[in-house]
């Protein structure tokens, strides 16, 4: 490969650089924006892929994935702008702050509360076991719940996002391309002048 890295990067500077990128996040949003704008699709179908993306982040790890190319298919969305939008919406950086809303969301249609201490003591033994039998009650099915309504929320939000995006984008391109075939279609300068 031409620009390959002398020294190629570790595994904890692979995973800094994922959690916090080199340049900055700014930049980071314009290169995950342009990745976006400039997929060949309908704006429908890139707005609907991202829209199933950030719905299918509310949900736990393991299912999204597979939510968000359900969904995607279901309202004929872009499956590479769903993925985009759920490796951008859906992160290390934000799951905490997701699945934390969700639980909590999920909790209030479900009517339950947790006591005032917080949650029950046999929460991090449940985790560390890992049986899906215990965690189903106190944890997955108020996050399964909770997700939904707030996956639609912004699902809808970043859909009408995205489609304005995309249709402005288009929008600019056109002019752009037509100002640059109106240029070439009347030639001036000196072939102009040299022609008088």
């Amino acid at each position: 490969m031409l620009f390959r890295r002398r020294k190629p990067d570790g595994l904890l500077e692979r995973v800094r650089t994922y959690l916090w990128p080199r340049r900055s996040f700014s930049r980071s949003l314009q290169y995950f924006s342009k990745r976006i704008l400039r997929l060949k699709a309908t704006p429908h179908a890139v707005a609907a892929g991202v829209a199933a993306g950030v719905f299918a982040s509310f949900f736990p790890v393991g299912f999204h994935f597979a939510i968000a190319a359900i969904v995607c298919w279901l309202i004929a969305g872009n499956l590479v702008a769903a993925a985009l939008g759920a490796v951008f919406f859906g992160n290390p950086l934000t799951f905490p702050l997701l699945w934390g809303a969700s639980w909590e969301t999920g909790k209030l249609i479900l009517h339950e509360r947790l006591p005032k201490h917080g949650p029950p003591a046999q929460l991090g033994d449940m985790m560390h076991t890992l049986s899906f039998a215990k965690l189903w009650h106190p944890v997955l099915e108020p996050m399964l719940i909770g997700a939904v309504p707030l996956g639609l929320v912004f699902g809808l939000l970043f859909y009408g996002i995205t489609r304005w995006g995309m249709n402005a984008f288009r929008e600019q391109r056109r002019k752009r391309l037509a100002e640059r075939a109106r240029r070439s279609s009347h030639p001036t300068g000196s072939i102009g002048s040299a022609a008088r």
